[in-house]
């Protein structure tokens, strides 16, 4: 007898795969445009050669990220389940076997760092330190204070630096600074949200999180959140520093100061933050400061000198 549309729906490989699909993150793929920063700010934003690179390179980074959202899933399925909102998740609550899970990781992550070494060298490599330095912060890391928040900004380094190798252009230094210290403003705007939402169980879900207090995190976002704006002002003096590269890259200021002293509203005001992306991807005063972030930047850079 036919199966009908609806029994596909809910078999246990459509169960699962859904389960997987869950797993991997997508929502979390988010964090990898900025492999695109280099590809803008070297101004071949409308260079086809270029702009296929970036994309490929991209999709491969999700798939390799991906790989490592597994793998730190499996190993933190445990303490996964103390935690209010992670304890719902794919491999936590068991609605992804955990050989499905093992196999996709290994399979993901494998092809994609192949692929990443086919497409160039440099690129390879930076997607196996990211890759290594993903594994040693699940292992290791993540369960040290100071060292786990730093080791998230590395992580984030790692993709901008992926995506200047993915094409081969060069990156300010002071492009890496800013993207160093936004990441520790996003790393500890979230230990700042665990910390207060799981209050007296916090330690039972992450051990280091005993070793936090808000006002020693609230004291460290206001260190972190002058180093990005001033690192990031820097950089639109440095990235205009060639005669036909005029200054007007401090006319964005604006707009960073704006996506920081929101984001920090929402922190503060709304306790969000919990999660990055999904914080920076529904507010719509933040998407529409990020949009005019961005037709902004890509006008002034090609706009003639």
């Amino acid at each position: 007898m036919a199966r009908t549309a609806s029994e596909d729906l809910h078999s246990p490989a459509a169960t699962t795969a859904r389960a997987l699909v869950e797993a991997l993150r997508p929502k979390q793929w988010l964090k990898n445009v900025i492999l695109f920063a280099a590809l803008i700010f070297s101004r071949h934003t409308f260079d086809p050669p270029y702009v296929a690179k970036a994309v490929l390179a991209t999709a491969l980074f999700c798939i390799l990220a991906s790989s490592g959202y597994l793998f730190n899933d499996l190993f933190d399925a445990r303490a996964d389940r103390e935690h209010p909102e992670k304890r719902k998740r794919p491999i936590a609550s068991g609605r992804l076997p955990t050989p499905v899970a093992v196999a996709a990781m290994i399979i993901g992550g494998a092809g994609s760092l192949a692929a990443a070494f086919v497409l160039s060298t440099g690129f390879g490599l930076t997607c196996l330190a990211y890759l290594a330095l993903t594994i040693t912060y699940t292992l290791y890391f993540k369960h040290l204070v100071i060292l786990d928040v730093m080791g998230i900004a590395a992580l984030f380094i790692l993709r901008a630096v992926a995506g200047a190798t993915a094409i081969d252009v060069a990156i300010s230094p002071w492009f890496l600074i800013c993207v160093a210290f936004l990441s520790l403003f996003l790393a500890m705007n979230k230990r700042l949200s665990e910390l207060l939402l799981l209050e007296r169980t916090a330690t039972q879900h992450r051990k280091n999180l005993g070793e936090y207090t808000p006002q020693l995190l609230e004291r460290m976002i206001n260190i972190v959140t002058a180093g990005a704006i001033m690192s990031y002002a820097l950089y639109t003096f440095d990235v205009g520093a060639h005669p036909d590269k005029p200054r007007r890259l401090m006319l964005t200021i604006p707009f960073v100061l704006y996506g920081i002293f929101r984001y920090q509203y929402l922190v503060s005001r709304f306790g969000e933050g919990g999660a990055p992306e999904q914080t920076l991807i529904s507010d719509r005063p933040m998407v529409v400061n990020a949009l005019l972030y961005g037709m902004t930047v890509i006008i002034l850079l090609h706009w003639p000198a």
